[in-house]
């Protein structure tokens, strides 16, 4: 049993519960409680898995702790509270994290020990929780850990998806999907609240009772679940709370004749229903079966965080809110985290007028200034659009009130801003410029309702402001802020890299830049130092190291730690341009396989890694990862030249295989085509790491290169400004490809990576007009300064003191990009909270 292992001195490990446990043998007896009494395997065996089980609930015992002293000082105190709405999370493993913030992980390393094991080894049997896909989730999750940190009244609101979006497997053929396993067997984390259940309904009519009042009725309902994972702050006893609803159906919904007839589907029917709730993150919206069940999923987040919300608003008031709504918004902040959780706006709407009995004009006036919206994207296909003709019938009062905000803008136009009269189709809520596909848009009902809209890079705000959200700007001028993003410097410094970590506190000669990010400034004075440039080095080629084995393990490709490590890690699409990235590799492979020998031992060494997963739908973006794939057999196997390039895509990339590639890392790729990036925050988390950026000026890159200076940074391709008349000069047929870029398509075409028919992929890039053709992304149009660009870091990475220096004053500059920095001016400047720290 897990309590008769020994350590190596040869005494027993008592099993003691004890959730304040924080000295070494302590916390091995509460490990061992935990083995003993909270038993999830067979108990003659304790091998790294359980261990790991075991440990992440004696840490949870901790946080359970300061979760509920949190709980009960935001009670007692009746701050506001922030409530932040986000379809997506992406929080990674837990158990390093929490330690760290905790300041226990020493302690865990040595409690572990005596049981015979090694935290790293621990660690590794945790699977990422699969809550989110890319940069939305983990935007998310890096401000939870701020607000803690910060000692911030506030939550977060999602859902508890079982299979996430999928898990990537690589084959011959490309890109498979599978289902996420991460709850396989159980998550340590959560904590079911069963007490806590909300009934979400569907479908159903509107009943009109005879004074006028209305009612949903009839459909289905199905209960939303809480499970809740405590969020530990770093340094601080706050731990505030990630909420995660669960679909559930009734025992009463269970038809026991049906089923003892045979009729076990129909007998199951709204368990079934209920199932697919929380199944997958982003389910396939071709059907209009898929698109109900995303408008499923979004309005089963948001009604049932609102109910919580307006819960915990009566709970703190005793359950007395006769005349007290009016302070609703002096309570409650909600945080939309882009268009998916809009629908809060309208069921809002409706509990406040339906279920309190409140007047129009006197819950639109609360919803108004309790709601604010961030948008993410420019991109029209992510400015979400549903049927008007599915939103009618599965939310049937929520359109009704959509209708009424739609009509009540529309007549303020007209009456008090006449000049925009023009402008009412484009800017109202309800658009039918297509009779037969009317649709309400989202990021309009957003704009509208919302007392505040950020964007999340200052380009994209300026973006937002003179050309999306122009015509509300003239409106409402004081509505648009921008709030550029941020990463939590502990999960992306601090625990991710400890070498670098320590080496920054040794020459600030304090901690504290992990809570204060800013102070990294201190390194630029040091940047030509050689004694730190030396232990810079070594601290980079011990995680070059880890990533190379981390390599060989998941791909089989051994790779050389003294080449150049060029990454470009994110979700693949064709704005994010990983098709440019692969076009310049096959170039330098042609070039390289042309050399003499002499030649090429001038050549700078390189290893490409390409990471990320394709939309299961998305032809193109998969065409993509088959092509690097590709690519990678031919040049990764060619002995003439594999000493000088390879190319090596990453598989099922996600929040832990972050932590070991972005480390690891001297150059990154972002190059997404200027002004369709909305910030990025991987550039951020690669920046801190001393890794150099080749990017345009896009999104938060623009502000990464004013802060690490100019000098530092590898800049290429056209400007936001300049891309409209590129691309109208492309369909005038004015576009003349630069010959580098038709050798490198024509590479491929040969056959030289294999019999794969990439003309579909080939043909985007080709023509000057048309549906998926005239090259759109401008792969082709920057192409040349791009290859130039890639020169000029052959060039300095050749020359180790001054790519030394470059990569301190990136770290040095990355102060600006903390999370805790966001934070605090969303909480000033939009959400007006202040700290409520526990004594």
């Amino acid at each position: 049993m897990a309590t008769k292992t020994e350590t190596n001195g040869g005494v027993k490990v008592k099993p003691i519960a004890n959730p304040s446990a924080a000295e070494p043998s302590e916390i091995a007896s509460n490990i061992a409680y935990h083995a003993q009494y909270s038993p999830h395997f067979s108990p003659l065996k304790f091998d790294p898995e359980q261990a790991f089980y075991a440990a992440a609930e004696s840490v949870r015992d901790n946080l359970i702790q300061r979760w509920n002293e949190t709980y009960l000082q935001f009670h007692k105190v009746d701050p506001k509270q922030t409530y932040y709405l986000s379809m997506e999370y992406l929080q990674g493993r837990a158990l390093t994290n929490a330690i760290g913030n905790l300041g226990i992980s020493d302690e865990y390393a040595e409690a572990l020990k005596r049981f015979g094991h090694q935290l790293e080894d621990i660690t590794e049997k945790e699977k990422d929780a699969a809550l989110g896909n890319g940069g939305l989730g983990r935007l998310a999750s890096c401000f939870l850990d701020s607000m803690a940190t910060l000692n911030l009244p506030a939550w977060g609101y999602g859902l508890r998806y079982r299979y996430g979006l999928f898990k990537q497997r690589i084959t011959k053929d490309g890109q498979e999907e599978s289902a996420e396993d991460w709850l396989e067997k159980f998550s340590p984390w959560e904590v079911v609240r069963h007490d806590v259940v909300y009934p979400i309904r569907f479908f159903g009519h509107v009943e009109i009772s005879p004074n006028g009042s209305r009612k949903w009725v009839g459909g289905e309902v199905i209960n939303a679940l809480a499970y809740d994972v405590p969020i530990p702050g770093y340094n601080t006893k706050n731990t505030i709370s990630l909420r995660l609803w669960d679909a559930k159906a009734s025992a009463q919904d269970f038809d026991l004749f049906q089923f003892n007839d045979g009729q076990y589907e129909s007998a199951t029917q709204l368990h079934s229903r209920a199932q697919q709730i929380c199944a997958v993150l982003y389910p396939g919206d071709a059907t209009e079966n898929g698109k109900i069940l995303r408008l499923k999923q979004q309005f089963f987040l948001c009604s049932a965080s609102l109910q919580d919300i307006i819960a915990r608003f009566k709970e703190r008031r005793d359950g007395k809110i006769e005349g007290k709504w009016s302070e609703f918004p002096s309570k409650v902040a909600v945080q939309l985290n882009d268009t998916h959780p809009t629908l809060a706006i309208p069921d809002l709407m409706r509990l406040l007028m339906d279920d309190e009995g409140l007047g129009w004009d006197e819950a639109w006036d609360i919803t108004s200034k309790t709601v604010a919206y961030t948008n993410h994207t420019v991109l029209p296909e992510a400015l979400e659009k549903w049927s008007q003709t599915i939103m009618k019938k599965l939310l049937p009062r929520h359109f009704e009130i959509i209708e009424e905000i739609d009509k009540r803008f529309t007549e303020m136009i007209r009456s008090s801003r006449k000049d925009m009269e023009a402008k009412i189709p484009t800017m109202r809520i309800l658009n039918n410029s297509n009779p037969q596909k009317p649709v309400v848009c989202m990021a309009n009902l957003c704009v509208v309702s919302a007392h505040t809209v950020n964007g999340v890079a200052q380009l994209h705000s300026d973006i937002l402001r003179e050309e999306l959200f122009a015509d509300y700007v003239s409106i409402w001028p004081n509505k648009f802020q921008n709030k550029t993003n941020g990463i939590t410097p502990r999960r992306w410094l601090r625990f991710c890299s400890p070498e670098l970590s320590s080496i920054v506190t040794k020459w600030l000669k304090t901690d504290d830049w992990i809570t204060n990010l800013d102070l990294l400034t201190g390194l630029r004075q040091f940047a030509d130092n050689e004694e730190l440039q030396k232990e810079w080095a070594s601290a980079k080629m011990a995680n070059k190291n880890r990533l190379a084995q981390y390599v060989l393990n998941v791909t089989g490709v051994s790779i050389d730690p003294n080449s150049l490590f060029d990454i470009q890690v994110k979700r693949i699409h064709e704005y994010k341009r990983q098709l440019l990235n692969i076009l310049g590799a096959v170039y330098r492979y042609k070039k390289i396989k042309e050399m003499s020998k002499e030649e090429r031992e001038k050549v700078t060494p390189r290893t490409v890694m390409i990471g990320g997963k394709a939309f299961a739908t998305y032809t193109n973006a998969k065409r993509i990862v088959k092509l690097v794939n590709d690519v990678g057999t031919v040049v990764n196997n060619d002995s003439d030249t594999n000493k000088y390039l390879k190319v090596v895509f990453i598989p099922n990339y996600n929040v832990s295989v972050a932590e070991v590639l972005i480390p690891g890392s001297e150059l990154s790729q972002h190059i997404s085509t200027a002004g369709m990036e909305a910030s990025g925050t991987s550039n951020m988390k690669f920046a801190l790491n001393g890794c150099l950026i080749i990017g345009t000026l896009d999104g938060a890159n623009v502000e990464i290169r004013e802060e690490i200076g100019e000098d530092n940074f590898f800049l290429f391709g056209a400007k936001a400004n300049q891309v409209p008349g590129i691309r109208k000069d492309r369909e005038n047929g004015l576009f003349k490809p630069d010959p580098r870029f038709e050798e490198a398509k024509q590479y491929i075409r040969s056959g030289t990576f294999g019999s794969y028919d990439y003309e579909p992929l080939l043909d985007s890039l080709e023509g000057d007009s048309g549906y998926g053709r005239g090259d759109y992304f401008l792969v082709g149009y920057d192409f040349p300064s791009y290859l130039d660009s890639h020169a000029q870091v052959d060039q300095a990475y050749k020359d180790r003191k001054r790519w030394l220096k470059m990569s301190i004053m990136s770290t040095a500059g990355s102060g600006k990009f903390s999370s805790d920095r966001t934070i605090a001016q969303y909480a000033k400047e939009i959400w007006g909270i202040e700290a409520c720290p526990v004594p």
